[in-house]
């Protein structure tokens, strides 16, 4: 099977090829000028990842604070983090880097403030 893919790592946007055996595996990646192209294609056709980037809102304030993930997650998971992330309400002091929430979904990735709210 293969799997058509448009890298990201850069701005050059390779169109990448992904051949993927019967198992799944990746038998090759063609299309990339780099080899971060394709350790991207690799990931992408088999376990897909993506940073989340949420707002939430600020106990007495109007204005919420914009939160993301310390590192990307699983894609499939992509619904239930967005439903946690909407449970969420942060209260002040908080600064730029502070761990939001711990254990994002089950994937065990944090959730971190990308701004300070004194």
């Amino acid at each position: 099977m293969k799997k058509e893919i448009t890298c990201i790592c850069c701005p050059l946007g390779c169109p990448l090829t992904v051949e993927l055996a019967d198992s799944g595996a990746v038998v090759s990646v063609t299309g990339q000028t780099c080899r971060r192209g394709e350790a991207y294609g690799a990931r992408e056709a088999t376990a897909p990842e993506r940073s989340i980037a949420f707002v939430v809102p600020v106990e007495g304030r109007l204005e919420p604070l914009s939160v993301k993930t310390a590192a990307p997650i699983p894609k499939a998971v992509l619904p239930k983090a967005a439903a946690q992330l909407r449970q969420l309400t942060v209260t002040p002091p908080v600064a730029a880097g502070d761990t939001i929430l711990e254990n994002l979904a089950g994937t065990g990735v944090a959730v971190v403030a990308t701004r300070s709210i004194p």
